[in-house]
């Protein structure tokens, strides 16, 4: 029996090689066709240097936890911790005991009963502008656990399931890299009370969530901690409450609250000597955290107005004044009476559901 002939082989080679060619040919028009590419592309890169500054060499990730580690903050790139925060001591001293202290210590925290580990959620609710997604941050600075800053449009992609795998990484790389805390601001606006009507997508997503996080597959050994934060806690769906043990109720400062916070806002401001602490604090009743430092901020400004608007009257030129370093510039201290101005312009908005008044109806 005669075998091949050299061009019967040089025929089938020439198929095997054409048939290659065209694979990868198809392969390369596809994948410059997916519209996704330039975003996969960016999230590799970016989680590369990601690793690199957590100390990480290598660590198999999927392209899907590559898109959640874009998510994630060094602590090295937060400066906020607990000393910033003033008037929160009760809640600080709660979050030390109830998560850092676990995160970093579990061999202390680990029991039979496994009642001493860390909760799986914690739940900042509250007024805007108290100081939740503060506290949030800190509490990523002082634990020294990996930060995830989950953003609900990372989760939203507009090809069926792809939301749900992208759900399923941001636990798979938790896990990965724990002990992680994943913070969702704004809670509400994702994991809201579940209805009839929702789109089953997002359906999908907030099944999928709660099965990750605390379902039959999670261990008791895990240290990923959900910590959520929003001012509509009555929006966000029962299921998601429960799986948050420890809720902490953020309020607007009271007198000594408002008082431990602006000290420290104006720690390091020239301040007058018959500054008067207690009149600013009881002028400033009502105020939220974030109100107390635009007050701050905008009274530190006149001063500063002022001291322009005199250069200016003497002919000094204001623009070159950043460039001359020999002259000294004499500001004068703060005074109350630049609180009293910046108050005209910087009142805190009155909370209309406390002000509200019912109406009789007509047939009274």
């Amino acid at each position: 029996m005669k075998g091949p002939t050299g061009k019967q082989v040089a025929e089938v080679a020439l198929v095997v090689i054409s048939q290659v060619i065209f694979y990868f040919g198809l392969k390369y028009v596809l994948s410059s066709m997916d519209p996704a590419r330039t975003k996969r592309k960016a999230a590799q890169k970016q989680s590369s240097t990601i690793l690199e500054k957590l100390g990480i060499d290598t660590m198999p990730l999927t392209e899907y936890e590559q898109i959640i580690l874009t998510e994630v903050i060094h602590s090295d790139d937060i400066d906020v911790t607990f000393k910033q925060i003033g008037g929160l001591d009760p809640i600080i001293d709660e979050l030390k005991e109830s998560v850092i202290y676990p995160l970093n210590y579990p061999e202390l925290f680990t029991s039979a009963s496994g009642l001493l580990g860390s909760p799986k959620g914690i739940l900042l609710h509250g007024p805007p502008g108290c100081g939740k997604t503060m506290l949030a941050k800190a509490l990523a600075k002082e634990s020294g656990a990996t930060f995830i800053n989950l953003h609900m449009s990372t989760l939203l992609d507009k090809w069926f399931g792809e939301s749900n795998r992208l759900v399923n990484a941001v636990f798979s790389l938790a896990n990965k890299l724990q002990p992680c805390l994943i913070f969702i601001d704004e809670i509400d606006s994702f994991l809201r009370d579940r209805k009839s009507s929702d789109h089953e997508v997002t359906s999908m997503m907030k099944a999928e969530f709660m099965t990750l996080w605390d379902g039959l597959t999670t261990s008791e050994a895990s240290r990923v901690i959900i910590v959520g934060a929003t001012n509509r806690l009555f929006d966000i769906d029962p299921a998601i409450v429960r799986r948050m043990p420890k809720r902490f109720l953020v309020s607007p400062p009271d007198a000594s609250q408002r008082q431990a916070i602006l000290k420290l806002i104006l720690k390091k401001v020239d301040l007058s000597k018959d500054f008067d602490w207690n009149e600013l604090v009881r002028r400033t009743e009502g105020y939220s955290g974030s109100d107390l430092k635009e007050l701050c901020r905008h009274a530190a400004m006149i001063p500063v107005r002022e001291h322009m608007r005199t250069l200016s009257l003497h002919g000094g030129d204001i623009k070159t004044m950043k460039f001359d370093r020999s002259t000294p510039i004499h500001v004068r201290p703060l005074s109350m009476d630049d609180f009293n101005i910046a108050a005209l312009d910087d009142s805190p908005q009155i909370n209309l559901s406390q002000t509200l008044v019912e109406l009789p109806s007509d047939d009274s």
